[in-house]
């Protein structure tokens, strides 16, 4: 079977116990805390997913330091119309529109950080996500490509994932100026869809394995949308804590591993 070929999952070995959205929700918080677990016994998995990590969280946290240290220029020039306001009214525009831009640009960069992170760690992630599936069974009728052959298709997913994410990123944005709502109810919102995306991401890794390209993990991850929504949130909220990304990342991996054992119906325990 060549990868990029679109197949159906593999056949469940068992019923999954399913409760209600928000068990389901706090299930998926939970398999990123059994990443977490994995991979702190494990020195070796430690070194092999911070390098990585911390390469890419060089480069997309200098993209992001130039874009605040010209948020008050870009703030300016995008309120122009309110020019002729008072100075209280002016600077109280300039800072809904500087956190909606900030808001935008932490969403995208959190994205961008684990598209490019997955492409230059491919080995160490395939790796950590490989010795976590073999815990468990491994994969039946595994798709074994080399990872210099399965990047092309990886980078092209991640790319339509990240114009996806881009699209449904303008509507926040534009709420983001709504006063009040705009700084409570939307960050949270932006956290909810931020870790959809994110699931869908990270779980690249062990579908490719399979054969399974982007369709097929939107479609497999649809079904199981509460449990992929809290375990992309709760990743989510750790890339936004400082050196979280970093250090979160390769156990974000181990996570998203356990993530599509359970969705396709395969041991996890």
């Amino acid at each position: 079977m060549e990868t990029g070929q679109s197949v159906q999952p593999a056949p469940s070995t068992g019923t999954v116990a399913r409760g209600s959205a928000v068990q389901e929700f706090f299930t998926g918080v939970g398999m990123l805390f059994r990443g977490i677990g994995m991979y702190a016994r494990s020195p070796r998995l430690i070194l092999l997913g911070l390098v990585p990590a911390l390469i890419t969280a060089l480069l997309v946290g200098g993209v992001l330091a130039v874009l605040v240290w010209y948020i008050s220029d870009i703030t300016e020039a995008a309120t122009w119309w309110a020019g002729g306001w008072d100075a209280d009214a002016r600077r109280g525009a300039q800072l809904v529109v500087g956190i909606a831009v900030l808001g935008l640009a932490g969403l995208l960069a959190i994205l961008t950080y684990t598209a490019l992170t997955l492409a230059v760690g491919d080995p160490f992630y395939e790796s950590i996500s490989k010795q976590v599936e073999q815990r468990y069974g491994g994969v039946p009728g595994e798709v074994d490509v080399p990872w210099y052959r399965s990047l092309p298709s990886s980078l092209a997913d991640s790319a339509r994932l990240l114009l996806i994410s881009a699209m449904v990123g303008i509507p926040l944005f534009a709420a983001g100026f709504i006063p009040v709502v705009g700084q409570t109810v939307v960050p949270v919102i932006g956290a909810l869809v931020g870790g959809w995306f994110l699931a869908v991401e990270l779980v690249g890794v062990p579908f490719q394995r399979r054969g399974l390209r982007l369709a097929d993990r939107r479609r497999v991850l649809r079904g199981n949308r509460p449990l992929a929504i809290g375990f992309g949130a709760a990743v989510f909220v750790c890339f936004l804590i400082p050196f979280g990304a970093v250090l979160v990342m390769p156990a974000a991996v181990a996570g998203a591993s356990l993530l599509a054992r359970r969705a396709l119906g395969l041991p996890h325990h």
